[in-house]
């Protein structure tokens, strides 16, 4: 029931504030507004991709191949997420270099390996001319054109309200990816977005067992998360007065620990939503 009197900076608005929106040699890193692009998908041709999620948070998910073994298993897995995703407010859509038919013909595998006890209910993008992939560098424009048949990288790009490009994570074609992670980094994006905290690490099974200063041990900070250093001691003694600050050889109380439930009760400072096209 904490009353709170401060304006805090966000996570996403501090970090991304060190990013540029645009990067000078062409590649695409993050805090980058994301390119746009039209597509054909198995749900319909799109304008813009960037009209597609407006305002909202998405997942743009690679993968190398259709009729592919460790792809089919990928967006099997994907789809038993997808209901989670959706109820998060975070849009999915898949791409690859082939064809939308050929899309088509190779989702009644994937159905028929989960046994038809899923559906894909989210887009997946035909990009056979290699533009979108090559917007987003996954695969390279001066190699792809003698392949016969260029893999993307298996890539998700997570997206924020405004365009940002908030994090990618690039795997090899030999090694498929973790759904359970994916998510916990879509719901961590989102946290850091509305509140002036990040995300410890092996969040959130951070710090299950941990040791007080009078030398008792708790487990009551599971979860937790740290202030921003942007957070001032006399906001968070006001706003957070069950903080925990670590006792360090170097004495800088920068390691604030919040229970999380904690956090979640304070709202941000209305900010302005700029989505940069």
């Amino acid at each position: 029931f904490f009353f709170c009197c401060f304006d805090f900076q966000t996570g996403t608005s501090k970090y991304m504030s060190l990013y540029p929106d645009e990067s000078t040699d062409g590649g695409l890193r993050l805090g980058n507004v994301v390119p746009d692009f039209s597509a054909e998908t198995t749900q319909g041709k799109w304008g813009s991709f960037h009209e597609w999620k407006k305002g909202k948070w998405a997942i743009l998910f690679s993968h190398p191949a259709d009729f592919t073994p460790v792809c089919t298993t990928e967006i099997g897995h994907l789809a038993l997420k997808y209901d989670e995703l959706k109820a998060m407010d975070c849009l999915v859509a898949t791409l690859s270099v082939d064809p939308v038919k050929s899309h088509v013909e190779w989702l009644e595998d994937v159905v028929a390996l989960f046994e038809k006890k899923i559906e894909i209910n989210f887009p997946i993008i035909g990009d056979a001319d290699r533009a979108i992939s090559l917007k987003y560098g996954m695969i390279d424009a001066g190699t792809s054109k003698d392949q016969p048949l260029p893999l993307t990288t298996r890539t998700v790009f997570v997206v924020n309200p405004e365009n940002k490009l908030m994090l990618s994570l690039n795997y090899p074609a030999c090694v498929g990816r973790n759904m359970d992670e994916i998510i916990r980094c879509v719901k961590a994006l989102q946290l850091s977005y509305e509140k002036s905290i990040a995300t410890p690490a092996n969040w959130p099974n951070n710090h299950s067992d941990m040791l007080l200063a009078d030398g008792s041990r708790t487990g009551m900070y599971k979860g937790g998360v740290f202030l921003l250093p942007t957070v001032s001691k006399e906001e968070a003694d006001e706003t957070f007065p069950g903080y925990h600050t670590f006792d360090v050889p170097s004495k800088v109380p920068y390691l604030r620990l919040v229970k999380l439930g904690d956090v979640v009760d304070v709202k941000p400072a209305a900010k302005e939503v700029r989505v940069r096209k």
